[in-house]
């Protein structure tokens, strides 16, 4: 069983450490929230009361971070205070789950294999119901040699394995599947609120959506009016999931990258546009599914 540090214990991050710890690891936890780690203590995890404490002696750091200058900041320091590397052993792999720019993602892994210490970027897909369950994708950047490595891990996490290319390679793809899940997001809710703005029943509509050639995860899975789906976020009044910032911010990583290749992504642009007005408006904490509310008719 590998020595693990867990850096990052949010939505995502505590269930994925939790499933680490169930499946034997030995599991050293950090997060800014007490509450958090409690959590993955409360699982069979070990408590750090620092970062620089939780990879002491680990073979495996994985990191699950808001954003690029957090995990930047964490590996490489900033404001004169020296950044995790240093304090790594030499054979050490560093599993990066957060959803952060390809070319941080190659930064931090440059520096990483100076010091001898191995790097992959591991974005996921899947939501927090896939990182409770196991089921998460894993979309992964880095040399076949460091995927092996981490395989056995990341099978304890998720189902699907996908070796995107080199380093960068995997947020590259998460940033493409989360623009397309943004889109398919708004499309939804725009249907389902013309529907009911019809007089249909969100359900009835919902069902024959599904089945029919409008079909798509949102419908099956993730259902953005509130009481189709028991478990969905809309029915927990939006709490719990992956909120309107998250994919604010991914939608942006988006057409940064599209703006670096010169690639069209119009589509990609408009709704970052809608997330973003839906953000300024107070829902910015609430899961990205209630983007329907902008779309609702209203009186």
């Amino acid at each position: 069983m590998a020595n693990i540090a867990f850096i990052g214990l949010g939505n995502m991050g505590a269930p994925m450490a939790i499933n680490l710890a169930k499946a034997g690891h030995q599991v050293r936890a950090f997060d800014l929230s007490r509450e958090a780690v409690a959590k993955v203590v409360a699982e069979g995890g070990s408590a750090a009361t620092s970062a620089q404490e939780a990879v002491e002696g680990a073979e495996v750091v994985v990191s699950m971070l808001p954003a690029s200058q957090h995990v930047e900041g964490l590996f490489l320091g900033h404001g004169g205070q020296a950044g995790l590397l240093q304090g790594m052993a030499k054979g050490a792999l560093i599993i990066d789950s957060s959803t952060i720019a390809a070319a941080t993602s190659q930064k931090v892994a440059k520096a990483a294999q100076a010091l001898g210490i191995g790097f992959i970027d591991a974005p996921v897909s899947g939501g927090t119901g896939g990182a409770i369950a196991g089921s998460l994708t894993f979309m992964v950047g880095g040399s076949a040699a460091d995927l092996e490595r981490a395989r056995p891990l990341l099978e304890k996490m998720g189902k699907n394995i996908f070796h995107a290319g080199d380093v960068g390679a995997g947020q590259t793809a998460k940033i493409c599947n989360n623009m397309l899940l943004g889109i398919l997001m708004v499309g939804t809710s725009e249907a389902i609120a013309l529907g009911v703005a019809n007089g249909l029943d969100p359900k009835v509509l919902s069902e024959i959506m599904r089945r029919s050639s409008g079909g798509n995860w949102a419908l099956e899975v993730y259902n953005p009016f509130p009481g189709v789906q028991e478990a969905s976020a809309a029915t927990r009044g939006y709490t719990g999931g992956f909120g309107t910032d998250l994919m604010l911010k991914d939608l942006g990583l988006a057409q940064e990258s599209a703006m670096t290749v010169k690639a069209s992504t119009p589509l990609g642009g408009m709704a970052r546009q809608l997330y973003a007005a839906h953000s300024i408006a107070g829902h910015g904490a609430e899961d990205f599914s209630s983007v329907i509310k902008m779309l609702q008719k209203k009186g």
